[in-house]
């Protein structure tokens, strides 16, 4: 499982727009994104490069969570 930290999710709208970002990588088998902690789970075999910029593609920002 990957773990990303992403900032700029300010609402509902913005958790489902990473969730469904995350999940359209390929790979991934599924994702979880928390609004309050700002983390985001992914499960399956997908390059983090690839999650981090389809996160950035939709305006938000994500790095490894350590």
């Amino acid at each position: 499982m990957t773990e990303l930290k992403v900032s700029g999710m300010t609402c509902d709208h913005c958790q489902h727009a990473v969730k469904k970002a995350l999940e359209s990588v390929e790979g991934v088998n599924g994702a979880s994104v928390d609004l309050n902690s700002g983390l985001a789970q992914v499960e399956g075999a997908a390059d983090i490069a690839a999650l981090i910029a389809a996160v950035e593609e939709e305006g938000y920002q994500a790095s490894v969570q350590g």
